[in-house]
């Protein structure tokens, strides 16, 4: 388990159990803002950015984005929504679309909107990257059911992969697996880092801001220094 990590400048980024990752997002939910809304979109927008500087120098990709009921599934569904706009060949996979909560099921009937392409099965799909928004840092026990399914079939696959928040499957306080998990190389994890992510089951760290403010951390005694700056995105050592 991770007390911190630190940037290439060197700055020093605390790492987060489960539990205070709740209480970051309830504080900024119910006290600060930014609301579920906003921190939805802008992680989004950062996955979005993220996938397309990882098929840059392929011609013409496929994207697959998987995504469960929650808050890391609503994150997947934006993503998807800004690769449909700008004409990514992107297909969205959804774990059980009947159980979506408010705020993904607003972000489904956007990228509806917006021309995106659903799958039910992964008959004959074949991709570039998969892109794994399942289950975030909520993972209470072994994942089952239609999870279960999309992360066998991904980790079937030959193509690129990257995790949302936390792979699914592993333990965002931990760092345990509970069965089988998504075997990603790149992890774009949100606000902050959280204490189970290792190298081994995470790949490449990246840290995306969604637009939590610093009064937040202070107010649960967290030392923080914001390290994007001129970024959104930015890589994280294992140190």
């Amino acid at each position: 388990m991770y007390k911190y990590f630190t940037t290439v400048d060197g700055i020093k980024i605390p790492a987060v159990t489960t539990e205070q990752m709740i209480e970051i997002d309830r504080i900024a939910i119910e006290e600060t803002g930014p609301n579920l809304y906003q921190m939805m979109e802008n992680a989004g927008r950062n996955l979005a950015l993220t996938i397309i500087d990882k098929i840059a120098e392929i011609s013409d990709p496929s994207i697959v984005i998987l995504a469960g009921t929650g808050g890391n599934g609503g994150g997947g569904i934006c993503a998807a929504r800004h690769l449909a706009n700008r004409d990514y060949n992107v297909k969205l996979a959804i774990t059980d679309r009947s159980k979506l909560k408010d705020v993904p099921k607003k972000q489904f009937m956007i990228f509806e909107n917006a021309g995106g392409k659903v799958i039910d099965d992964f008959d004959g799909i074949k991709t570039d990257i998969i892109v794994d928004a399942i289950i975030g840092y909520s993972l209470s026990n072994a994942t089952r059911g239609n999870s279960l399914q999309f992360i066998l079939w991904a980790n079937s696959q030959t193509a690129k992969k990257i995790s949302l928040d936390v792979p699914s499957g592993v333990n965002s306080t931990t760092g345990e697996v509970y069965g089988e998990y998504f075997h990603t190389e790149s992890t774009l994890t949100l606000a902050l880092p959280k204490t189970g992510l290792t190298e081994t089951k995470c790949g490449q760290l990246l840290l995306g801001d969604i637009g939590i403010p610093k009064i937040v951390y202070d107010k649960i005694s967290i030392k923080y220094q914001s390290p994007f700056k001129n970024k959104f995105v930015v890589e994280l050592n294992y140190k």
